[in-house]
């Protein structure tokens, strides 16, 4: 019942909070969920305890047959690939609970939509039947919609629609692959297994292998499917983006490794020279998109898009290196975009505006937001990959285990590592640097009078959470031999397995 409790506890936590008698106040409606996200990751932690990492398969199984006439079994299991996946849910999606303070209407339902997602979110990283896993890889689209469409921006209605057509068009890509897979084999067995693709030809192999990559690359995103990420955290909330960037996108890097990878074998080893390819276009263009923006926000986004593409040129190499790299990525991106996202979120709090072109100075020590900006200069740094922090070692691990099988793709994703040094840069030097001013540079001194601002101080209650987030970027970074004491035997058993080595 261990596994199982990853689902009752935000799953019964979202029933109370919308069957709760009465009108509840915003503050206690939020310690509820923050009490309940503390339960959910005492036990995730306690899954960790009895989680043994010399054991390569899965883990904690539970099965019970539920509706076997179409394959759908409660199978649930977990092994080095998505426990750091479901660690890493439990504490964000806590940080998005503690960091929610402002919200002005219907604080019932956005609580109980944060607890679905996150239970949602375990169940995908858990489930150990295709059926399963694409229940909860669709519970979770309509409450983000609801968080976008509800308590997004002065967009949100334009942002949260693109969102769901995309959304939607990924898990119908997905359950077609899943559906394709039982029709073509003659089989209702919906299990997680590699044997049923041995019954396919190379061709049909190839054409679900294709359908997932489509469907899990709108989700990750990879380019050219990326086109409503950016307009979904412009428009979001912060916890909203928080949650988004570093777990939900999560979703379509777990799917492309366990039913892509692990499904079909020899047809990602046919495809995996394009896909190396397409890492690298993904990474390049990220990267020079993040580049030409001046929103902060945008340009985060589209640093996601860029950073997940190593994710993809991991996941081609298929070497054991590799995909231990991979998830390394997959944590350290969590951990550092949520902690960009919360802090582009004070910036705009106290300034009222994202905007480069207008944002000037607010290192300053006296009247601008000193431990923001160094936490930013931290944050940026660990997403450029400087060396003691975690995004140097998932990087490493990604191209010492890609360079090999693919250099050139490798290196072309070694020049998009560079720029992220160039984009953040850029953000750090003109927002944090300088004078501080919240208008734009002109050349009348009448309009300029706001240069003389004095910002609002940060309650030292909303810099808690990006202090932890801080820490654990750099615990990460000193210290990986942790994650990679979880994962390593699971994901060498997963790229042998694949090789077709036993």
């Amino acid at each position: 019942m261990l596994l199982s409790s990853l689902l009752l506890i935000p799953f019964l936590g979202t029933a109370a909070l919308l069957l709760w008698p009465g009108e509840q106040p915003l503050g206690r409606l939020r310690l509820i969920t923050i009490g309940i996200l503390v339960i959910q990751l005492i036990a995730s932690l306690v899954i960790t305890v009895q989680f043994d990492p010399s054991v390569a398969g899965m883990q904690l199984q539970e099965f019970h047959r539920w509706v076997p006439g179409i394959g759908l079994d409660y199978a649930l299991g977990i092994d080095g690939l998505s426990l750091p996946l479901v660690l890493i849910n439990a504490a964000l999606t806590l940080v998005s609970a503690i960091i929610t303070r402002d919200i002005d209407r219907r604080p019932r339902i956005y609580f109980a939509m944060l607890l679905l997602i996150s239970g949602a979110v375990n169940g995908a990283f858990i489930a150990d039947n295709l059926l399963l896993f694409f229940l909860f890889y669709e519970l979770e689209l309509i409450p983000l919609w609801l968080l976008i469409s509800v308590w997004g921006g002065a967009n949100k209605a334009y942002a949260a629609t693109k969102f769901l057509i995309f959304t939607a068009i990924s898990g119908m890509l997905i359950l077609g692959a899943f559906l394709g897979l039982a029709l073509l084999t003659g089989t209702v067995d919906f299990s997680i297994t590699p044997v049923l693709s041995d019954r396919l030809a190379m061709g049909g192999q190839i054409v679900l292998l294709v359908a997932i990559l489509l469907g899990f690359g709108i989700k990750i995103p990879l380019v050219p499917l990326h086109n409503w990420l950016p307009d979904a955290h412009t428009q979001a909330a912060t916890p909203v983006s928080v949650l988004l960037a570093g777990v939900l996108l999560k979703l379509g890097t777990y799917g492309l490794l366990r039913f892509g990878l692990q499904l079909f074998p020899e047809a990602w080893a046919e495809l995996a020279p394009g896909l190396a390819i397409w890492a690298a276009i993904s990474v390049l263009y990220g990267s020079l998109a993040a580049i030409a923006q001046t929103d902060m926000k945008r340009m985060v986004a589209f640093s996601s898009v860029g950073h997940m593409g190593y994710v993809l040129l991991a996941a081609a190499a298929n070497t054991p290196i590799s995909l231990l790299g991979a998830v390394f990525q997959m944590v350290a991106h969590g951990l550092i975009s949520a902690l960009l996202f919360l802090l582009v979120g004070i910036v705009y709090r106290k300034t009222g505006t994202r905007d480069l072109k207008v944002l000037h100075g607010l290192l300053s020590p006296e009247k601008g937001l000193p431990l923001t900006g160094t936490l930013m200069i931290l944050a940026v740094m660990a997403s450029a990959g400087l060396p003691g922090m975690a995004g140097f070692i998932s990087e490493f691990l990604v191209f010492r285990g890609s360079i090999s099988a693919f250099p050139v793709a490798t290196l072309l994703s070694m020049v998009g590592s560079g720029l992220t040094a160039v984009y953040f840069l850029l953000l750090v030097n003109r927002a944090f640097f300088g004078r501080l001013s919240i208008t734009p540079d002109s050349d009348d001194p009448i309009r300029d009078a706001r240069l003389d601002v004095q910002l609002a101080p940060v309650a030292p209650r909303e810099t808690y959470p990006a202090l932890a987030l801080a820490a654990a970027i750099i615990g990460l970074g000193l210290l990986p031999f942790g994650l990679s004491y979880l994962s390593e035997t699971s994901l060498t058993a997963l790229a042998l397995q694949s090789m077709g080595v036993s």
